[in-house]
Parts: structure tokens; C-alpha cells; sequence
């Protein structure tokens, strides 16, 4: 493997603990990921030592929060490649920060007749605000179909662009089927056409190295807690010139220059899309969680996480009557499987009872399980601490569940 998995895996003190007796095998990465002691001691220092409110202190804590806090803006636009930091939004999560685009930028630039595009690959996440926003204007919701391996299909894409498309929102990688999306591509197509890209970067951001200038995605979301962060805690970058044009998404304390009964003017950038208290501590310790991946390397987890995933398709795939859902050529660490004849929600109680954690369900992703014709799949998710004797464990258990419903 490319790094040391045994020695990091120690920098996590929840892997050490048994599940229903036995070892833990976690692999539900997708959903959220473990933390480092390095972010548990970051989060505690934050409470322990430097505990105020940030902005608005003249005092010495209030400054040491304000200075860690606004170190991690510039942390997370450096290691996404923004162009400035003042692009760098802080939100509860990549969720609210599609809705923030929704809400903001979606009802000040699409009217009725209007078309925004999404995939048939979408998290709910990236469909239900869409669905919003069209019912709040009269705008139309095009959906680019999948291939039966899960791939984007890239020549009915080209086709669904009309004068009318307004909005493109797509996942840089998939929760429900692995696949990575041809990201590039598919934004310089849309620019070709003057329609602006939000990308939601969940599932991506902590499986490969990502850069928003290489991208040209005109917004891009990202998820804390899925990235061995704080939960509550999310990213949207935005091009300053459409984060400039937009109206703030929500009104309160510290986004506003000033206010009086006649009129009140809006903060600069980042700070006009902050109102209220944000995630401190939340924030200081995804500083800490980014600074991690950094030490190990992008590169190195991307490709530990393609190792474990080859391994695992190869073992999965000799399995009788397992069939794979998503069998993308480009996929980050995830494995969704069906067993002939056994529900995922059985098989998932069954492993469960061995301490293998892996989710079951639509995974918020009900129009895929519709486009596969499945109720659920199993899903088997890789973070940077998983190795092959979790596979392993996990193969192990699914011939359980095998034996038990023969």
C-alpha cells in the first residue's frame, strides 16, 4: 500500500474499539468519515484555550479565534486552488451551500421557461433545491441520462443544451455508484454555451487532489465531516464576480457593514454570506483535518483508496450471485452491490453482528435505485485508514450472510 495504513490507522482512536464483540471494520466513508486525535485536539484546545466570539473581540481571545478561524479560509483556498480567499465560504455543510446557490443566485438570475440541468446520478442534495427553485419561478429541471455502467451520457449531455439552460449542477463523484465524473469536460461544454457549473465536490474533495481554477467550475461544495473533519461544516467556493452579483442567503449579525430602520448595506465578501455565530470550532478543526490529508499527500490517499477498490471489485466480483451497481471505469472508493435474492437491509443487519459497518439503502439517491431498477444496495466505502483485511472481513461476512439464507 502507499502509505503506512496500520501506523494512521492508530491516529484514529474510535478504528481501536470492537463492534458486537468483534473487531471494527468500518467502511461507510461515504457518509461520514473518522476523525484524527489531531482534530479531536484541535477542537478541544479551540474550548479549552481560545474559546470566544471571532470578528467582533478587541480582546486577546476573541483575536486568537478570529486569526485561527480566517488561517483556515486561506488553508482551504490554497488547497482547492481558489483564486482568493474572500472565495472561500464557511456554511453547516455542501447542503446548505447548494441551497445558498439555489436561493441566491438561482432566484436572482433563472425566471420562468428558464432550464437547469442536473444527472440521473444526483445525491437528493443536489436535486430537491433544483426542484425548489423551479417550482418558485417556472423554470423546467433536465436531467442527463446514465449509462447502464453508471457513466454520464456524455452525447445525450450535449444534446440537452438550449438557449433556455441557465444552470448546471452535477457531482464531481458519485455517493450512490462511485463514478467520477468527467468534470473538465463537461464544464467547458456548458461554458460553451455561457451556462455557469456548480459541482458538488462531497464525495470528491477527500478522495483526490482538487483545483477550481483547473476546474473553471463556477461554484464548487464540500462537505467537512466526509473529509476526517468536525460535522456541521461545509464549503462553497464561488467566483467572486457571481458571489459579488448575489444577494445574501441569510441576514443577521456580521454580514452587514450597516444598519439603520431606513436601510441597511451588506458586508464585502466572504463575510456577507456568514450571518451569525458560525462553526468556530468546527472550522479550526477542519483546518486540522486538511492539514492531515496534506502530510499524507492527495496523491497517496487517491491512490491507496484505487488499490483498496481494485482489490475489492476483484474479491466482490467472484462472489456468486453479487452483482455490482456502477461499474464506472473512473471511480473514487466506493462499492455498491446487490445479493440475488437476499435484501441489503438483511445483509446489512448480518454484518453488522461481525463489526462490519457498511451502509444499506438508496443512499439518498432514490432515482438511481429507480434507473437500476434495485429497492437498495449494499454500499462498501474506502477512507484513507481502511486496508485490505477489511475487505477481507468483508467478504468473509457476506459468505455469512450466504450460508444463512441458503
Amino acid at each position: 500500500m502507499n502509505h503506512n495504513v496500520d501506523v494512521l490507522r492508530k491516529d484514529f482512536p474510535l478504528l481501536a474499539q470492537t463492534a458486537r464483540g468483534k473487531p471494527l471494520v468500518y467502511l461507510d466513508n461515504s457518509a461520514t468519515s473518522q476523525k484524527p486525535q489531531c482534530v479531536i485536539d484541535a477542537l478541544q484546545h479551540y474550548y479549552s484555550h481560545d474559546n470566544a466570539n471571532i470578528h467582533r473581540g478587541v480582546y486577546e481571545l476573541s483575536e486568537r479565534a478570529t486569526k485561527e478561524y480566517e488561517d483556515v479560509r486561506v488553508l482551504v483556498q490554497q488547497f482547492i486552488n481558489a483564486k482568493s480567499a474572500d472565495e472561500i465560504i464557511f456554511v453547516r455543510g455542501a447542503t446548505e451551500a447548494i441551497n445558498l446557490v439555489a436561493a441566491s443566485y438561482g432566484r436572482t438570475n433563472i425566471k420562468a421557461q428558464d432550464e437547469i440541468m442536473i444527472s440521473a446520478m444526483e445525491h437528493h442534495s443536489n436535486i430537491v433545491p433544483w426542484q425548489i427553485l423551479c417550482e418558485q419561478t417556472g423554470a423546467v429541471l433536465k436531467v442527463i441520462p446514465i449509462t447502464d455502467e453508471g457513466e454520464m451520457d456524455l452525447d445525450a449531455y450535449q444534446k440537452l443544451f438550449s438557449s433556455r439552460t441557465k444552470l448546471l449542477a452535477f457531482a464531481h463523484a458519485s455517493n450512490a455508484l462511485g463514478t467520477i465524473n468527467p468534470a473538465k469536460e463537461m464544464i467547458r461544454i456548458a461554458h460553451s454555451h455561457n451556462v455557469p457549473v456548480l459541482l458538488d465536490g462531497a464525495q470528491a474533495f477527500p478522495h483526490m487532489p482538487v483545483d477550481v481554477q483547473d476546474l473553471e467550475c463556477d461554484f464548487y461544495v464540500l462537505s467537512s465531516h466526509k473529509a476526517y473533519g468536525p460535522t456541521g461544516l461545509g464549503v462553497l467556493y464561488g467566483k467572486s464576480e457571481l458571489l459579488n452579483a448575489m444577494p445574501p442567503y441569510q441576514s443577521g449579525g456580521d454580514m452587514i457593514e450597516s444598519v439603520s430602520f431606513e436601510k441597511t448595506t451588506y458586508n464585502k465578501l466572504p463575510y456577507k454570506f456568514e450571518a451569525g455565530t458560525p462553526h468556530i470550532a468546527g472550522v479550526i478543526g477542519f483546518g486540522a483535518a486538511i492539514h492531515y490529508m496534506q502530510k499524507i499527500g492527495m496523491q497517496q490517499i487517491a491512490l491507496h483508496e484505487q488499490e483498496l477498490l481494485s482489490y475489492a471489485t476483484k474479491k466482490l466480483s467472484a462472489i456468486p450471485d453479487l452483482r455490482i451497481i456502477g461499474t464506472a471505469k473512473n471511480k473514487v472508493g466506493v462499492i455498491s452491490f446487490v445479493l440475488k435474492g437476499i435484501h441489503p437491509h438483511d445483509i446489512g443487519t448480518i454484518l453488522d453482528d461481525q463489526g462490519i459497518a457498511v451502509r444499506v439503502g438508496h443512499h439518498c439517491a432514490m432515482p438511481v435505485m429507480q434507473r437500476f431498477n434495485v429497492p437498495a444496495t449494499v454500499r462498501a466505502s474506502f477512507g484513507l485508514y481502511n486496508n485490505v483485511s477489511d475487505i477481507d472481513a468483508l467478504c468473509e461476512g457476506l459468505n455469512e450472510v450466504k450460508r444463512l439464507f441458503a
